[in-house]
């Protein structure tokens, strides 16, 4: 299939990596061949060649560009007015979207794949570092967190924080492929409030609610 070479770069490249994430949250990285990519893409193997030099490449990108949108939700709950809502920004960023459920998907195989493959390994913690940085550095700033005194530090907070988001995850790919985006994002703001008041609340104002 001959495609014109006026095609706009970073639009094919979304392409492809649209396709590609379809395709890794179906198949799983190891089963997914670059046919299966050009077919989902409704594109050539060989115009796909032109983009990605491998399927690491385009695991690669995808990883670039998820930084990318991490950096974006992170500046957002950087501008909430308190931590909570900061928060809830970070946790409903995207629940509301249609293909939240395959993404989820990809994300369980790629930590599988990580588990296996230093490179693929590399780009997950890229990833992490990043999140987990701009969620410590909010966390550090927040008045909450210096009101709060459960003898955790910022990057505790944090890590507890994450590990609350990759197992909201994990049920992602479990739940029924039914809940709405209106039910999925009234469960995270509810996980939210909770682990908030659970970190964050004053242990004396905890103590008597």
């Amino acid at each position: 299939m001959s495609q014109p070479l006026t095609d706009s770069v970073p639009d094919r490249r979304s392409q492809i990596l649209d396709a590609a994430l379809g395709c890794f949250a179906k198949r799983g990285f190891h089963q997914t061949s670059m046919h299966d990519i050009s077919a989902e893409a409704g594109i050539s193997v060989g115009l796909i060649y032109r983009y990605f030099e491998n399927k690491e490449a385009v695991i690669s990108a995808m990883a670039d560009h998820h930084k990318k949108e991490i950096s974006e939700v992170l500046h957002r709950a950087k501008q909430a007015p308190t931590l909570l809502e900061s928060l809830e920004i970070l946790f409903t960023a995207h629940c509301c979207e249609e293909e939240t459920r395959v993404v989820s998907a990809f994300v369980v195989d790629l930590y599988a794949e990580a588990s296996r493959n230093p490179q693929v390994a590399d780009l997950v913690r890229g990833v992490l570092e990043t999140a987990m940085a701009g969620v410590t550095e909010l966390i550090s700033k927040a008045p909450e967190a210096q009101n709060a005194t459960r003898g955790l530090s910022p990057v505790e907070m944090a890590e507890l924080i994450f590990a609350v988001a990759r197992g909201m995850l994990m049920l992602d790919v479990l739940r029924p492929q039914e809940m709405t985006p209106k039910e999925r994002r009234e469960r995270q703001l509810q996980v939210t409030r909770k682990l908030w008041s659970l970190l964050f609340k004053p242990e004396a104002e905890f103590a008597y609610a």
